[in-house]
C-alpha cells in the first residue's frame, strides 16, 4: 500500500498553519514545511516562521535548517522532504506537508527525477545579476527563444522560475518544458491535497495586514542583520519579503514603497500560486470566509479522517 501524505496548499496569510497544526493534533501528525525559503536560519519574519508557541508542541520539519549562503534547489528540497515522510512514517505518524509552491510540491507528490547535477550558485547569481542590471525582459526574451512553451507560463517579474528555468537549461541543456514531460504523472503516495481559498478583497486585506505584522515585528531589522553577516548577495534574499526591503535599505525605494511592493508581490505570487494548483494538481479545494472558520476546519477535518479511513 502506498503511504498517505497529506499536503495543505494555497496562498500565503490564508489560514495553512493553523489548519496544518490542528490536522496533527488530531490525526497523530507531524510537519513539514513546504516553503522552500523557511529552511533558512534567520530569515524568521519574512517567511512567516511557525513560533514556537504555535507548534502547540507538534514537531515541525524543513525549518532552520541552512544558512541563506547556501543554494537549496528544488532537487534539495524533494530529497530532503521524501526523506521525513519516510521517517514519519517509520514513527507511525501523519506526514502533513504546510505551505510550499506548486513546482516544490508537485516534485514530491510526483517524485520528479532530476539531474544529478546539483544546483550552480555562479550560474543562479550570473543570471540574477543580470535582473538586477538590466531587468528581467532581456532573460525573459531569451526563454521565450529556447523554450516558448515554458515562457507562456512565467511571468517576466516572477525572477525565481525565470531564472530556474534558463539555469536548468544552461546545465543540462534540456528545456525545462521537456524535462517535465518526463516526469511521470501517478503519484508514489497516497496524497490528499487540501487548497484553501478566499474571496480576493478578504484574502488580499489579510495579505496586507500580515505585511504590516512583518514590518512592526522587525522585517527591516531582520533584513540589516542578514545584510551584516554578508548574505545580501544570497540567491536567497531575492525572495518576497526581504529583496524590496534590500532595496529600500539601497536607498533605491522609499521605505512606504518597499512595503507596498512587498505587498503588490505577495498578492501576485498569491494569484499565480493558485492558477498552478488549479491546473496542475488534484486538489480538494475549499472556499474559506472569517466568520464560518470553525465550522469550516471542523468539515475539512472530517473530509481528511474519511481519506485516512479508505
Amino acid at each position: 500500500m502506498k503511504k498517505k501524505v497529506v499536503s495543505i496548499v494555497g496562498p500565503t496569510a490564508v489560514g495553512k498553519t493553523a489548519l496544518g497544526i490542528a490536522a496533527a493534533k488530531r490525526f497523530q501528525g507531524e510537519i513539514i514545511s513546504g516553503d522552500s525559503t523557511q529552511v533558512y536560519k534567520g530569515m524568521d519574519i519574512g517567511t512567516a516562521k511557525v513560533t514556537s508557541e504555535e507548534t502547540e508542541g507538534i514537531p515541525h520539519h524543513m525549518i532552520d535548517i541552512i544558512h541563506p549562503d547556501r543554494a537549496f534547489s528544488v532537487a534539495d528540497f524533494q530529497e530532503h522532504v521524501k526523506y521525513h515522510i519516510d521517517s514519519i512514517h517509520e514513527r507511525g505518524n501523519l506526514p502533513i506537508i504546510v505551505g510550499g509552491s506548486g513546482l516544490y510540491i508537485q516534485s514530491v507528490l510526483f517524485d520528479y527525477h532530476f539531474s544529478n547535477q546539483r544546483r550552480d550558485e555562479e550560474i543562479t547569481n550570473k543570471l540574477f545579476q543580470q535582473i538586477e542590471t538590466e531587468g528581467s525582459e532581456k532573460l525573459y526574451e531569451r526563454l521565450k527563444q529556447v523554450d516558448p512553451e515554458q515562457a507562456k507560463k512565467v511571468h517576466p517579474n516572477n525572477h525565481r522560475r525565470l531564472v530556474r528555468a534558463l539555469e536548468v537549461y544552461e546545465m543540462t541543456g534540456l528545456t525545462m518544458t521537456a524535462y517535465q514531460k518526463e516526469q511521470q504523472a501517478e503519484s508514489p503516495y497516497d496524497p490528499f491535497i487540501i487548497g484553501l481559498d478566499m474571496e480576493r478583497p478578504i484574502l488580499y486585506d489579510r495579505i496586507n495586514r500580515r505585511v504590516d505584522q512583518m514590518i512592526e515585528e522587525g522585517l527591516v531589522e531582520e533584513v540589516q542583520s542578514l545584510i551584516a553577516k554578508g548574505y545580501k548577495d544570497c540567491q536567497s534574499m531575492h525572495a518576497i519579503g526581504y529583496k524590496e526591503i534590500v532595496a529600500y535599505l539601497d536607498n533605491r525605494l522609499s521605505q512606504a514603497d518597499a512595503i507596498q511592493a512587498v505587498k503588490q508581490n505577495s498578492r501576485k505570487y498569491a494569484k499565480r500560486q493558485l492558477t498552478w494548483f488549479r491546473n496542475k494538481l488534484d486538489v480538494h479545494w475549499y472556499q474559506l470566509t472569517e466568520k464560518e472558520a470553525a465550522q469550516q476546519m471542523k468539515l475539512i477535518l472530517n473530509d481528511l479522517a474519511g481519506f485516512l479511513q479508505e
